[in-house]
């Protein structure tokens, strides 16, 4: 296996508005690579999910941060392993009572693709994505880095939120929405005055992965359909770029179509 490069910057961020900002990890492969985001309010600030955890996530997110003393929320949308990976560096976990366990005690990982089982990589190549690269990373976060040594540390809730829960920045309040089907204890964050979903893995555009062990097609099914039915004006999905309504029900409706042809709902 070729040595890897090492690169100039393992997080990059993209400020969306004046209050939310994306970060991504360009030398993730895309499969893993999830969207994170930082939300600012008045009086504390929200992190939605937090990577892979290849590299430390706390000193670049309160980098961005206007004011870094203010308390910061890190939020789990579920615990698959590319949005929890850095949970650990943060003194307020949140995540849905469903996935508690598995935030707190995670199955250990690998960065070695070879490691991921055949059901996976099945599931990866069905659901239209780019093979995987030998490694789930392209360069090292630093000089003397060892993928070999990865760890996916995980750690305790502080607290669990439900559906209907409120979180609030001070200024800015959002809905928690319980959004099972790709993962049984999925959360999404709903800011209607904005009409702004953060939908985690249960609707971005690109290929949703929807079967296979853990998914539920009728549970996803019914999650979205309370998404189509949501005065969405932009969705910030798990992966990929964000898009507006139209293209939103247009996911929505080639997805159920798709599992009432399969007969799957």
């Amino acid at each position: 296996m070729k040595t890897l490069p090492v690169a100039e910057h393992w997080y990059v961020a993209r400020r969306l508005d004046g209050r939310i900002t994306l970060i991504t990890e360009p030398h993730v492969h895309p499969i893993f690579s999830a969207n994170m985001y930082l939300v600012e309010g008045t009086h504390r600030d929200l992190l939605i999910d937090s990577g892979m955890g290849v590299a430390p996530l706390r000193p670049f997110v309160d980098g961005l941060r206007r004011d870094a003393r203010k308390p910061l929320i890190s939020l789990t949308t579920h615990t698959h392993v590319d949005h929890f990976g850095a949970v650990q560096e943060f003194d307020i976990r949140l995540v849905h009572e469903i996935e508690a366990g598995s935030l707190a005690d995670p199955a250990p990982y690998s960065l070695n693709a070879a490691a991921l089982s055949p059901g996976a990589m099945a599931m990866f190549a069905a659901a239209g994505y780019p093979p995987l690269w030998p490694m789930l990373i392209d360069a090292l976060p630093h000089a003397g880095y060892e993928p070999a040594d990865y760890v996916l540390w995980g750690a305790a809730p502080t607290d669990t939120v439900a559906d209907g829960d409120v979180i609030s920045l001070g200024d800015w309040q959002a809905e928690v929405l319980h959004l099972p089907g790709h993962s049984a204890g999925q959360v999404g964050v709903w800011h209607g005055h904005s009409g702004t979903l953060f939908g985690a893995d249960a609707i971005y555009d690109g290929p949703l992965i929807w079967e296979g062990a853990g998914y539920d097609v009728a549970a996803y099914a019914r999650t979205l359909r309370r998404i189509r039915e949501l005065p969405v004006r932009i969705v910030h999905g798990g992966h990929d770029q964000a898009f507006g309504r139209a293209r939103m029900i247009e996911i929505c409706d080639a997805y159920l179509g798709l599992w009432a042809q399969k007969r799957l709902i």
